[in-house]
């Protein structure tokens, strides 16, 4: 039973890593932060759009700090993780404020699901499909 208790502390902790990596990706897209953004985003992330464009890492950096894709809030409504061992799935859905490739300011029910991948020791974000919710 204690293994069992341990286990399960030690996924929640996993998990709770996993959550934070969303929650900064957002961070760094509100902030227009590149540094941060690179940090939790794995070299092969890429982005794939609602409209079904893709964008690679840092195309995408280079487009949020731009200003091609603006992030003005974020509140996030549910973050849902499944681990397995070093990869991970995450579905993250999040009211957002958002003006986009020259669109007007919008607040969208976004929601994205992310794999992460487990290195060294953190979770990096390997790729994010945006869609509705």
């Amino acid at each position: 039973m204690i293994k069992d208790e341990r286990k399960n502390g030690n996924e929640e902790g996993e998990a709770e890593k996993i959550r934070q990596c969303y929650r900064l990706i957002y961070q760094g897209m509100i902030e227009k932060d590149g540094m941060l953004l690179d940090e939790v985003l794995h070299d092969s992330f890429t982005l794939i759009h609602m409209s079904g464009m893709r964008q690679p890492k840092q195309e995408f950096i280079r487009a949020v700090k731009d200003g091609t894709l603006n992030y003005y809030s974020a509140g996030h409504q549910k973050i849902d993780v499944r681990i397995h061992r070093d990869t991970a799935e995450l579905k993250g859905q999040s009211i957002v404020s958002a003006a986009v490739f020259g669109g007007g300011r919008h607040s969208w029910r976004l929601q994205l699901v992310c794999g992460l991948l487990r290195e060294n020791d953190r979770w990096l974000l390997t790729g994010a499909k945006a869609s509705v919710y």
